[in-house]
């Protein structure tokens, strides 16, 4: 290890001299305070050399850290010991009076930093930051937590004092507010090396890394174990729509970590996730990407081969067997390594240890497939998940949750609630018939597999795609050829304007209108344009109902998605939690009752401007669901909107799994025996499930109330088993 020229002597980088180094070099004391820079140096050389040391080779042994009881601790200075087997230490968390550290993030909106915020929050730390810019969803995420958030970057936001400054791999030397935390004294951490010491150290890490499927597969791991009683903590760089955010501070043994190869920060430039000492690491794929800090591919294998090399002899790794550099990079490790594949039929399972056969048809609202360990069958398993890489997802954590002890049934029915991740396919909203898709695949094989996928799910309309170039690799042309490959699913392509194109050389830069001819050249209309307002309504010009439009960015992309909706008019869209006031108040106008707001409960909207003129809400238990709270204001009535709710809350069940829908209503039995398809039932034959809903409890107190049902259609859409 050799401290950071950068940063005060208290924090310390870890270089790589062969394959582990365990020197110690300190630097001089800080001039400005040399007695208390001395003693911290001193102090934090000694824990290194004893404790990192010791951890480091206790992680090839397969060795653990002493637990202990976990502290909370509170702005006031005092301690509070939390119950739990895997514990937080005082240790390196508190700053030298014993007080909760207070803690500054550089570029605090990004997924993950936002997401570490939290958590530092959750441990009782007081938590501030700032960004140039912030939008949902972790704009959203940061306001429930709590934390303050200076809009810009400036010395100024340093004012309050922060123990730490926890930088940004976007963060450069001369940064200003690096600069004014080395000229304060303030020590630096970075990103990877803040949760490593503050947050993984006596837990087990589940670790999940590869250049595809990070987040969805590391948010579906979380979900399972959840679902399995074991209370995970986890921090994942998005939002899991089952979870409402990306970290979580448990008290079972395992810690989930979405783990990136994105560079740590300007003073350390080896991936992030050689920080974070795996138990047991989950390795989707492997390939170029990231080409501001990878010159080729070479370098690329080298970070994931040091990463399998970190999980200790009595760990596990499992990777997909369909990728050959994957299973190169996973030679590496010296714990057991597991496989996993999607394969095309029973005959095929034997090659992989956790091999899945698809049996859906193009077109289902769900993904069945059947799931073989080692060769003996595991279940029949489905998800609302589209596409075959997604399946491979789950699969590796239908494998992780098995090593981890879950049975088969307890896994099966995580995966059938999982919902997904803000960001990746999720629904932004209809209107006019038309769905609008956010997706953040910017990487060529990304944006091949998503439009693939979508192409699938919706194989009837128009399938739109408006792609924005904004990554540091989407930008480059390193990717120009393998993108024009990559829409061919697509029925039309609109090319937004590259973003910030001054920080790419003029030589490396992609060129939209060339890609946009290479496209068309292969048979799919193409157009690059330079502005997102005139792209807006090239699109609304084109769109049909029933057609799908796919927003692809890793950013916001002028909010293009919103707008697009917005646009067309009346959009159907998932109530957002400033969203809940008015729909209360809606409900109430008519005499019925107030949502229960639990996390089975899904309410759908449509706002007129910033107000919600009409709403209707399902609370799913499994296979069974719970229709209530369908109203409109009285100025928008007879103008079917409704209808169009009732529509789009159907089919919403369908894509949740839901085979029978349960409703209670007084007045309005008419309405959905002839519009919707409902029948009355007497109350003693409702689902169980359903009736110990406290929706339906508060609804079905309603005087003059009766129970109606309706029997969701099988799609039909499911493939027998190959003989």
């Amino acid at each position: 290890m050799r401290g950071s020229e950068y940063q005060a002597t208290t924090v310390f980088e870890i270089a790589p001299r062969g394959q582990f180094c365990p020197d110690v070099r300190v630097m001089r004391p800080d001039r400005a305070d040399p007695g208390r820079h001395a003693r911290a140096a001193a102090s934090c050389a000694q824990r290194c050399s004893r404790k990192l040391q010791c951890l480091v080779r206790a992680v090839r042994r397969g060795g653990r850290r002493r637990r202990t009881g976990r502290r909370n601790l509170a702005a006031n200075g005092s301690t509070q010991v939390r119950e739990g087997p895997r514990a937080l230490t005082q240790e390196g968390l508190a700053a030298e009076d014993g007080r909760a550290l207070k803690v500054h993030f550089i570029g605090i909106a990004g997924t993950g930093m936002g997401a570490l915020a939290g958590l530092m929050r959750e441990a009782g730390h007081d938590v501030r930051g700032s960004d140039a810019a912030i939008y949902p969803p972790m704009s959203t995420q940061l306001e429930e937590a709590g934390i303050d958030v200076f809009e810009g970057f400036d010395p100024a936001n340093l004012a309050w004092g922060p123990d730490r400054v926890v930088v940004g791999n976007v963060c450069s030397a001369d940064h200003p507010e690096v600069v004014a935390a080395k000229e304060r004294g303030i020590a630096l951490e970075s990103f990877p090396s803040m949760l490593a010491s503050a947050l993984l150290e006596g837990r087990d890490p589940y670790v999940v890394v590869g250049t595809h499927g990070k987040t969805t597969t590391a948010s579906a791991l979380a979900w399972c174990l959840v679902v399995a009683g074991a209370d995970p903590s986890y921090l994942i760089g998005g939002v899991p729509q089952n979870l409402g955010r990306g970290y979580h501070l448990g008290s079972g043994d395992t810690f989930v970590v979405e783990g990136d190869e994105y560079d740590t920060a300007f003073f350390d430039k080896r991936s992030k996730f050689l920080h974070y000492r795996p138990k047991r690491a989950i390795l989707t794929s492997v390939e170029f990407d990231h080409a501001d800090i990878f010159a080729d591919l070479d370098e690329v294998r080298r970070t994931f081969r040091a990463f399998a090399a970190l999980i200790p002899a009595d760990g596990d790794l499992l990777v997909c067997g369909d990728d050959p550099e994957a299973l190169g990079c996973a030679a590496a490790c010296e714990g057991r390594i597991h496989t996993y594949g999607v394969v095309p039929d029973e005959a095929s399972v034997g090659e992989r240890d956790y091999a899945a056969v698809v049996r859906s048809r193009p077109g289902a609202r769900r993904t069945v497939f059947d799931v073989y360990e080692r060769g003996t069958p595991l279940g029949t398993f489905s998800t609302q998940l589209v596409g075959q890489h997604n399946v491979a997802n789950l699969l590796a954590v239908i494998g992780l949750c098995r090593l981890h002890g879950c049975d088969p049934e307890v896994v099966a029915r995580g995966i059938q609630t999982f919902r997904g991740v803000r960001r990746r396919q999720e629904l932004l909203g209809v209107a006019q018939g038309v769905r609008v898709i956010d997706d953040f695949a910017h990487h060529p094989t990304a944006v091949a597999m998503t439009v693939s996928a979508l192409r699938r799910r919706y194989p009837e309309h128009a399938l739109h795609v408006c792609f924005e170039p904004r990554s540091a690799s989407s930008r480059r042309r390193v990717f120009q050829q393998a993108y024009a490959s990559a829409f061919d699913a697509a029925s039309s392509v609109r090319i937004g304007p590259l973003y910030r194109p001054e920080k790419v050389p003029a030589n490396e830069r992609l060129d939209p209108v060339e890609l946009a001819r290479a496209i068309g050249a292969r048979g799919v209309p193409a157009r690059a344009f330079e502005r997102t307002d005139v792209l807006l309504e090239d699109v609304i010009s084109a769109v049909a109902p029933g057609d799908t439009v796919l927003v692809l960015s890793s950013g916001s992309f002028d909010d293009l998605g919103t707008r697009i909706l917005q646009r067309l008019g009346d959009p159907v869209v998932f109530a957002q939690t400033r969203d809940r006031p008015q729909v209360d108040a809606l409900l109430a106008g008519y005499g019925l009752p107030a949502v229960v707001w639990e996390p089975t409960v899904d309410t759908l909207v449509i706002r007129g401007g910033e107000d919600v003129v009409a709403c209707v809400s399902l609370d799913v238990r499994g296979d069974a669901a719970f229709l209530f709270g369908l109203a409109v204001t009285p100025e928008r009535r007879g103008e079917g909107l409704g209808w169009v709710l009732g529509d789009c809350i159907m089919r919403h069940a369908r894509t949740q799994g839901v085979r029978r829908i349960y409703l209670v209503t007084a007045t309005a039995s008419n309405f959905f025996a002839t519009k919707l398809g409902f029948t009355e039932v007497p109350r003693e034959v409702v689902d169980p499930r359903v009736v110990g809903s406290p929706n339906f409890e508060a609804t079905a107190a309603l005087e003059g109330a009766v129970c109606m049902v309706f029997e969701l259609p099988t799609e039909g859409a499911i493939l027998p088993p190959r003989t």
